[in-house]
């Protein structure tokens, strides 16, 4: 289930950011996507909130958090061995414990003063109430395929404006700008998740009284969230006069000629064609060393280093935020490309140094050697680079080509890292990640288009100098 969003983005996102690019209304290219998808994704988000509602009333019996008579019918239906796994086999795991001893078993135990989960309701009370949901899956199987057909419909939904909304961005915005544009993007990002962070903390999401609650509530609120930011979308951003705006600008600063700006076509040179599968390569590979890593560090955290995982992934994504607009102004200065390879180097050099860590290293020196500013300085220049080498009418195509690197990645990183620390054991994880960020230095080396134009620099000044 959680894999479906990244293998859908992989077909997705490139498909609706190409119809986009030829899509041509009043109200612009991508606004039309941007509204209706944002809409269904909104409405349906609520729709399957009460689709599992619909499964917590089929197994209300056995849903009740530390309610013995829950607890009860969950210990008599495993005793008559009528519960079976998805594999088929008959469920057993309770059997230690006599009924009186079972349904007494909380959800939370008090340990020095401080209220902790009980890990006998981890071990035992939670697979037992997981296999009676099975068993009334099984047997009445409606409320799954409904679910499943409503999570198709929000991962479509979410594709239908994911694309073109990136894409709008390079729609409006000169090209020796886009980095710093996307480093607002990336920062509106962050923000995002952290807002989805506070949510969950207000709800309640992850405590252990509530792995069974209601999401409507928690989704009601996430869409009306969605709604209220294209409500100031649709009162704010003027597509058509931006985008003409844009064009205008770019053929008075040189950076596209007349005919291009008027067809919004361009064909790619074979230097250019070269340094974007260099560049979508490249991107392939830091995706597979750095997504290596935030999958899999919670595990290797815990077991390896004994750590807290959550404050060192807090400081990544702290230093990342305040990393987003400064490398945006850097890479106006010096270039993407050289702005890029810094932050590979800094990645591959932080994990290598990672590589030797033990649970008796200094706790800062692995918060530090997480490398989030690394990661900005990569990932705030990289879909610029992109759609640096494309025209007005296929920017939405390329943001596919951008978007279709990096969730292959993310979908396969996961597993080959997973597989090789069961075979090798967890110590490969962090030179696992260097290896693959050292490989995109290398790849990133036979780039040689997708940075500003050095005219179109000197051309921006002149057109600040006359504002002024």
């Amino acid at each position: 289930i959680m894999a479906l969003d990244n293998v859908l983005a992989l077909f997705m996102l490139p498909l609706f950011g190409a119809i986009s690019d030829k899509h041509h209304s009043k109200w612009g290219r991508r606004t039309p996507f941007i509204v209706v998808g944002t809409l269904i994704a909104a409405v349906m988000l609520i729709a399957l909130s009460f689709v599992d509602n619909a499964q917590l009333h089929h197994i209300s019996d056995v849903a009740a958090i530390d309610d013995p008579a829950a607890l009860e019918t969950i210990y008599d239906r495993e005793a008559d061995e009528t519960l079976l796994t998805p594999g088929g086999q008959k469920f057993v795991l309770s059997r230690q414990f006599t009924k009186e001893e079972f349904t007494q078993i909380r959800s939370q135990i008090t340990v020095d003063g401080a209220a902790v989960t009980n890990p006998d309701y981890t071990n035992y009370v939670m697979p037992a109430r997981q296999a009676c949901a099975w068993d009334a899956t099984a047997k009445s199987p409606v409320t799954l395929v409904f679910f499943i057909a409503l999570l198709l419909v929000i991962l479509v939904s979410m594709a239908v404006f994911r694309s073109p909304a990136v894409a709008l961005m390079p729609d409006v915005t000169l090209k020796p700008l886009r980095s710093k544009a996307n480093a607002v993007i990336n920062l509106m990002g962050s923000a995002g998740g952290i807002l989805v962070l506070v949510l969950g903390m207000v709800f309640a999401t992850s405590a252990v009284r509530n792995s069974l609650m209601s999401y409507t509530g928690y989704f009601a609120v996430i869409a009306a969230i969605m709604l209220a930011a294209l409500v100031v979308f649709m009162l704010t951003v003027r597509e058509n006069e931006w985008a003409a705006e844009m064009q205008q600008q770019s053929v008075e600063l040189g950076l596209e000629d007349k005919e291009e700006a008027a067809t919004g076509e361009r064909k790619l040179s074979v230097d250019e064609v070269k340094s974007l599968i260099f560049l979508l390569l490249s991107i392939v590979l830091w995706f597979f060393g750095y997504n290596a890593v935030t999958s899999k560090y919670s595990v290797y955290a815990s077991n390896i280093l004994h750590k807290d995982y959550n404050l060192t992934l807090i400081i990544a994504q702290a230093a990342a935020i305040i990393s987003y607009l400064p490398v945006g102004f850097i890479a106006s200065k010096v270039g993407r490309k050289k702005t890029i390879l810094a932050g590979v180097v800094m990645l591959t050099a932080a994990f290598t140094t990672a590589s030797f860590m033990s649970a008796e290293s200094p706790t800062m020196l692995m918060n530090a050697m997480f490398a989030g500013i690394a990661w900005a300085t990569i990932n705030v220049n990289s879909f610029p680079m992109v759609v640096e080498m494309c025209s007005g009418g296929n920017v939405g195509k390329y943001t596919g080509f951008y978007y279709t690197a990096s969730m292959a990645a993310q979908v396969a990183t996961p597993m080959l890292s997973g597989l090789l620390m069961d075979r090798m054991g967890m110590h490969v994880l962090f030179p696992y990640a260097a290896v693959f960020t050292a490989l995109a230095f290398v790849t990133m080396l036979f780039v040689r288009h997708g940075d500003s134009k050095p005219e179109a620099k000197r051309g921006l000044e002149a057109l600040d100098e006359m504002e002024d």
